[in-house]
């Protein structure tokens, strides 16, 4: 999955002279996190709600509102944005995005073209939804998890058992951090046609193989967001 289909490409900016309060306002009004600053095109820095936050007066400060106001519309995005961020690329892949964002603990990278102007901006939400849509979860997919031996042609002989009971295969997702040595864990989504049983195609792979788990997502009974 490339960055480029899940980025937002059109990003509200500001420039380094944008005062914090404005910037503050634009971030409130758009229920955005961060705003990338650019000069002529270009990225020069990003400011987030987290500059703005540490950046404002504490609230046991003895200055009055009006005094608070001022402070604020004469600080400019200059002043407490980070300049030169992380950026990456619309060809660079999600994954690769979620390692940085994980590692440099940062919830969003602005994205860059060749020549160095802003042509989106990849949150961790986007992230997020592209996971979502390479496991196939909202189709109505039937999940196994099984624990394979490591060798080549491992996941291939499930794979055709799957087929040959008429379901077909959403996604294979592959781990061997959280397996045995010598073992690789793999979870494949599928979803089984009118002519497929599913008890019957669940007794087949638990007789061929260690089935972890086997079930089909409920997404109607979680919780409602707040």
């Amino acid at each position: 999955m490339l960055i480029r289909d899940w980025m937002a490409k059109n990003v509200l900016t500001v420039d380094e002279n944008t005062s914090l309060m404005r910037a503050t306002r634009i971030m409130k009004e758009n229920s955005i996190r961060r705003l990338p600053v650019v000069s002529h095109g270009k990225l020069i820095g990003i400011v987030t709600d987290r500059d703005v936050k540490d950046a404002s007066p504490s609230k046991t400060t003895s200055l009055d509102v009006h005094e608070l106001y001022y402070l604020l519309s004469e600080m400019k995005v200059k002043d407490v944005m980070t300049p030169s961020p992380i950026v990456m690329h619309g060809e660079d892949s999600l994954e690769k995005a979620a390692v940085i964002m994980l590692e440099c603990k940062i919830s969003g990278i602005p994205v860059n073209d060749s020549s160095g102007y802003l042509t989106g901006l990849l949150s961790e939400t986007d992230v997020l939804r592209g996971f979502i849509h390479s496991t196939g979860i909202k189709d109505g997919a039937m999940q196994y998890v099984f624990d394979l031996v490591d060798e080549p042609g491992s996941v291939t002989s499930v794979v055709k058992i799957l087929r040959d009971n008429h379901a077909r295969v959403i996604s294979v997702l592959t781990s061997f951090e959280d397996a045995p040595d010598g073992i690789k864990r793999v979870a494949i989504r599928v979803l089984v046609g009118e002519k497929g049983d599913v008890d019957q195609l669940s007794a087949i792979l638990q007789e061929n193989f260690t089935v972890l788990f086997q079930g089909k997502d409920e997404l109607k009974d979680f919780p409602k967001c707040k």
